[in-house]
């Protein structure tokens, strides 16, 4: 049986330099790689890896769109909540919930949701 070992996920975006820039310089990413002529770039900090790439010309796409979130844990939300609350749109403010965690959650500038959550202790 094979063991799975990584997951980076690959977002569509038509805006590849915004969203460089808006993962490095407001969440603190840093690009690892930026393929202009090839429509692709990563981001990554500590153990998140994130690709971005242009819209495959054979899928339908009209605007930035997924069904989910990316939730990300860290030992630091209430830091992080400081510095996204005033540079990103907010979804929801930190709030502890009953099943154990403190979090928020903020939209990049795809309108991609992302939380961030801290377990309470």
């Amino acid at each position: 049986m094979s063991t799975f070992t990584t997951l980076k996920p690959v977002l569509y975006t038509k805006e590849l330099k915004a969203t460089i820039t808006f993962y490095t310089t407001i969440l603190g990413f840093d690009c690892a790689a930026f393929e202009e002529s090839l429509g692709w770039a990563s981001v990554i900090k500590d153990n998140i890896e994130i690709i971005f790439a242009y819209p495959n010309e054979h899928v339908s796409f009209a605007k930035p769109y997924f069904t989910g979130s990316f939730y990300i844990i860290t030992n630091k939300v209430d830091e992080l909540w400081s510095r996204f609350k005033e540079v990103c749109k907010v979804c929801y403010d930190i709030e502890n919930f009953n099943y154990g965690m403190r979090e928020f959650a903020v939209y990049d500038n795809n309108g991609y949701l992302l939380q961030f959550g801290q377990q309470i202790e």
